[in-house]
């Protein structure tokens, strides 16, 4: 098996430089101890070795001097990405993102500026690396602002024991970074919270005391007292109509019906058709039979 990087376009720009998204590296994989054994293995190059690849793929695109480049760094990615190793995220794709920001940094090297490549490149793996776990460390981003950011990354390190800070921690936390206390404060708060499903984990015992957001919200439904009692007023409702419509006439009995019972109601016409009498006959007739039953069921 083989583990295949491939810059995209954004990464390498345009022109001549668009060659450089068809790159590839094939490392043995299988389990992220392999690559990172892989990569250990591929030679460091030497400052002049360095400078001439470099220039190459500055000066005429050289795809296999931007290749060579990569893969001389891969391991330095590598021990950048175990220094975040404490935010509980994938280490393989830590690295996969500082390949990334690797990538980035070998397209822009200028070997004429007088640094060697790892100390340009670690700024541009880094921040690969920072958004990642910006991204995926918390539901919710835990830092938008540019001042956020480096308080995020940085107050876990100035920390010099476990727990909450105490004010002069804080302060002394603020004075280093150049932030507001309550802006320490505000951060470790953040960081402190975690991630909690809204109605629990399937399997959940009842006997234990897991509250998740959905405990605190109204239940409006019927309880089961309120469910009883609605079908007992059903009951006793219907109960009193049919009594009611028991002391009716068969005439009224059959308009009643008709007009109120049926699914599709019959109008004063058609029913006047039927027994043979006016509409305002019919009217008259359901009017009378109406009051009675509303006098039956109220008593």
């Amino acid at each position: 098996m083989f583990w295949s990087a491939k810059i995209n376009t954004t990464a390498m720009g345009r022109g001549s430089m668009n060659q450089l998204t068809n790159l590839q590296f094939a490392l043995p994989t299988g389990s992220i101890e392999s690559y990172i054994s892989s990569v250990n293995q591929v030679p460091i190059l030497s400052l002049d070795e360095e400078q001439i690849l470099a220039r190459r793929l500055r000066d005429e695109g050289d795809i296999e001097a931007a290749r060579s480049l990569v893969m001389s760094h891969l391991r330095f990615v590598v021990k950048i990405a175990r220094g975040y190793s404490g935010y509980g995220l994938p280490q393989a794709d830590l690295i996969q993102e500082g390949n990334v920001g690797l990538m980035k940094a070998v397209k822009r090297f200028d070997p004429d500026v007088g640094v060697r490549l790892v100390s340009f490149a670690v700024h541009w793996v880094r921040a690969e690396m920072h958004e990642f776990i910006l991204k995926n460390w918390r539901i919710v981003k835990v830092a938008t602002t540019k001042a956020q950011r480096k308080l995020f990354f940085n107050l876990r390190s100035s920390k010099k024991r476990l727990g909450w800070l105490n004010q002069n921690e804080v302060n002394e936390v603020a004075e280093t970074l150049g932030v507001k206390p309550s802006d320490v404060m505000e951060m470790e708060k953040r960081m402190g919270n975690y991630d909690a499903p809204f109605d629990g984990l399937a399997g959940d015992d009842d006997d234990e005391s897991v509250y998740t957001p959905s405990y605190f919200l109204e239940n409006k439904a019927a309880g089961p007292e309120e469910l009883i009692e609605t079908a007992q007023l059903d009951d006793e409702s219907q109960a009193s109509l049919h009594k009611a419509l028991a002391l009716l006439d068969d005439r009224s009995k059959d308009i009643i019906a008709k007009r109120w019972l049926a699914e599709d109601k019959a109008t004063l016409h058609e029913l006047a058709e039927v027994h043979s009498v006016s509409a305002e006959r019919i009217r008259q007739i359901e009017n009378n039979a109406m009051k009675k039953l509303r006098e039956t069921i109220a008593a």
